[in-house]
C-alpha cells in the first residue's frame, strides 16, 4: 500500500470534556467497539473491579480521573484510529492543550444534565482557534437532564458553533428507548446494563414504520415524529465543508456507560472525519505526502511501565514513512539518532511497530534527549508551530522527607518535571528545589508519583513567590549585576536558563524599570530563548 492510501485510512483525535462528562468512559466503549479489548472498565464504580485502559496510573484509578495523556490505537471498518484520551481537571488543561496541537479533530462530550461547563468552554476555544473540527456527544441519556432542543441551543449559544443532530434521542432517563438515527433511517434500541456491543439495530423506512411499534410505545414514536420535524425546520442540515472548517459539529446521543449510541459515532466519525492534513513550521507548510519523514514530539511520559522505569517520548507523524532502525536527524541536538523499539500502545500496554505513517503517534524510548516541541526530521530543520507551554501560577519549594532517598527523589523530580505538566527551578546555595505549576492537584499527582515509582517521599512549602520569569539580555554586565543583586530571587531550570522569581507585579515592575536592558520572558517563551 503507498503513502497516499496510508494517509486516507488514518484517523487521529483526542476526546476532550468538562470533568467527569463519561470522556474517559467514552474512549473505553470506543475501543470495545473498534476490538481493541473484550470488557470495557468502568470509572468510579466499586462493584466492578476492573479500571480503565486509558487511566493506567496509579493514582488516576484510585481517584477515578485523568491526569495525563493516553495514546490508544485500533483498526475499524478499514481505518486506522489513534485515540487521545485528555484529562478533564483543569489544573492539567496543559497536558490538553499541547495534545490538541497533535490531532486532526475532535470529539467534545457533554453532561446532558450538566450541559455546557466552564471547562468545555476554555477547550472550545482552542479548537476554534486552531479551526479543527469538532463532533459533540451528549452522554448520560440513561439519566434525567435538559431537553435535546435547549441543549443544542445552549451549545450554540455558549461554544459559539452550529450543530447539525446526526442522532437524535428516543426519551430520556428511565423513559429513554434509543437513537434514531437521521441519515441512515436507522434506530438503536437501548437495552440498559451492558458490557458488550449491542446488536439491537433496527432499519426501518421511517418514524411511523410498523417494525416500531413491536419495540416503541405509540407515544413515544409520536413525540419522536414532532421532534425530528422540528428539529429539520430548526437545526442545519450537515455540510461537510463546515464541519472540516470547525464551524458545524455533527452531535450524537446515548450513554457511554452503558454501551449505547458508540456506535454511531465511531462509524460516523470513521466516514467524515479527516485524514492527516497540513501542518505548519516556522521555516514552511508540511505536506502529510511529502516522502521525507517528519515529525514533533508532544507528549514525554516517565515509568510508562514502573518495572522498567523507562521514559517514552510520543512522536506525532506528520508526514513520511517512520522505520524502524532507521536513522532520524534530532534538530534541537543535531544529532541523529536510530530507534530499534518503536512502539505503539493501548494505553500502557506496548507493541513494538516497524513502520508508521502521517496520523500515527509512535512512542520512542528515551534517555533524556528528547522535550516536548522537538523536531524529528531526515535531515531539514524545521521547529513545528503552535505547541504550548505556560507559565507557572503556583510556587513551592520540594522538602525531601526522606534522606537515604535524596537520588531518587532528584531523579524523580527531574524526570516528571520532564513530562511538562510542571517547571522545575533549582536554587543556590542548597540546591534548593521549586516545581511551578499551574493548578493545585499537580501538587498532589506529583508526591504520589515521586512515593510509588521512585520510593521518594517528599513534601511542598509555600514560597511567597506569585510569578517566574525567564531573563535574557544582549548586556551580559547588566544580566550579571541583576543577578548579583537579586541573588535570593534567582533560581534555574533545567537548561541551566536564569529564572527571576517574583514575589509580586510590583516587584516584576520595579525589576524592569531598573534593568531596562533585561527582558522578561514568560514560559510559552522559553523555547525562543533555548533557540537564541
Amino acid at each position: 500500500m503507498n503513502l497516499q492510501e496510508e494517509i486516507k485510512k488514518r484517523r487521529i483525535f483526542a476526546i476532550i470534556s468538562h470533568p467527569d462528562a463519561g470522556k474517559t468512559t467514552l474512549t473505553e466503549k470506543l475501543l470495545l467497539y473498534g476490538g481493541a479489548i473484550n470488557t470495557a472498565g468502568a470509572v468510579k464504580n466499586n462493584k466492578i473491579r476492573k479500571t480503565t485502559t486509558s487511566d493506567f496510573m496509579e493514582i488516576e484509578k484510585q481517584r477515578g480521573i485523568s491526569v495525563a495523556t493516553s495514546v490508544m490505537a485500533f483498526d475499524h471498518n478499514g481505518y486506522r484510529v489513534n485515540i487521545l484520551d485528555t484529562p478533564g481537571h483543569k489544573d492539567f488543561a496543559e497536558d490538553t492543550y499541547r495534545t490538541l496541537s497533535a490531532v486532526d479533530s475532535v470529539i467534545l462530550v457533554v453532561d446532558c444534565v450538566k450541559g455546557v461547563e466552564e471547562q468545555t468552554r476554555k477547550l472550545m476555544e482552542v479548537c476554534r482557534m486552531r479551526h479543527t473540527p469538532v463532533m459533540i456527544f451528549i452522554n448520560k441519556m440513561d439519566r434525567e437532564g435538559k431537553d435535546p432542543f435547549e441543549l443544542i441551543d445552549e451549545i450554540e449559544k455558549e461554544l459559539n458553533i452550529g450543530v447539525c443532530p446526526y442522532t437524535w434521542p428516543i426519551g430520556m432517563g428511565k423513559k429513554f428507548k434509543g437513537v434514531y438515527n437521521l441519515f441512515k433511517k436507522e434506530i438503536q434500541l437501548y437495552e440498559g446494563d451492558k458490557s458488550t456491543v449491542s446488536e439491537s439495530v433496527l432499519r426501518v423506512n421511517d418514524v411511523h414504520d410498523p417494525l416500531l411499534k413491536k419495540h416503541i410505545e405509540q407515544d413515544a414514536i409520536d413525540k419522536l415524529a414532532d421532534e425530528l420535524e422540528l428539529a429539520s425546520e430548526y437545526f442545519e442540515s450537515f455540510n461537510m465543508s463546515l464541519y472540516r472548517e470547525g464551524y458545524l459539529a455533527p452531535m450524537f446521543f446515548g450513554s457511554a456507560l452503558y454501551n449505547f449510541g458508540v456506535l454511531e459515532l465511531l462509524n460516523t466519525f470513521t466516514e467524515i472525519a479527516p485524514c492527516p492534513g497540513p501542518i505548519d513550521t516556522l521555516q514552511r507548510t508540511i505536506q502529510p505526502d511529502e516522502e521525507q519523514l517528519t515529525g514533533f514530539i508532544f507528549k514525554i511520559h516517565a515509568n510508562l511501565d514502573p518495572n522498567h522505569r523507562d521514559r517514552i517520548a510520543f512522536l506525532r507523524i506528520c508526514s513520511g514513512k517512520f522505520e524502524r532502525n532507521k536513522f532520524y536527524f534530532h534538530t534541537r541536538s543535531g544529532k541523529k539518532m536510530r530507534f530499534s523499539s518503536p512502539a505503539s500502545f493501548m494505553a500502557n500496554s506496548k507493541s513494538i511497530v516497524e513502520e508508521a505513517f502521517p496520523g500515527d503517534v509512535i512512542g520512542l524510548y528515551d534517555s533524556g534527549n528528547f522535550k516536548i516541541g522537538d523536531s524529528v526530521t531526515e535531515g531539514e530543520n524545521l521547529q513545528f508551530k503552535g505547541i504550548p507551554s505556560f507559565s507557572p501560577e503556583i510556587l513551592r519549594e520540594v522538602v525531601n522527607m526522606d534522606p537515604f532517598k535524596t537520588k531518587q527523589l532528584d531523579k524523580g523530580v527531574r524526570q516528571l518535571t520532564d513530562e511538562g505538566v510542571a517547571q522545575l527551578f533549582v536554587q543556590q546555595p542548597g540546591n534548593k528545589k521549586i516545581i511551578g505549576t499551574v493548578g493545585e492537584l499537580q501538587f498532589d499527582v506529583i508526591k504520589f508519583r515521586l512515593e510509588h515509582e521512585y520510593g521518594a517521599k517528599c513534601g511542598f512549602h509555600a514560597t511567597p513567590y506569585i510569578k517566574a520569569c525567564w531573563i535574557t539580555s544582549d548586556n551580559k554586565k547588566e544580566l550579571d549585576n541583576f543577578i548579583l543583586r537579586k541573588s535570593v530571587a534567582i533560581t534555574y531550570d533545567k537548561d541551566e536558563n536564569p529564572v527571576f522569581l517574583a514575589e509580586s507585579e510590583w516587584v516584576l515592575k520595579m525589576a524592569k524599570e531598573g534593568f531596562p536592558s533585561l527582558r522578561f520572558h514568560n514560559a510559552s517563551e522559553v523555547n525562543k530563548i533555548v533557540e537564541e
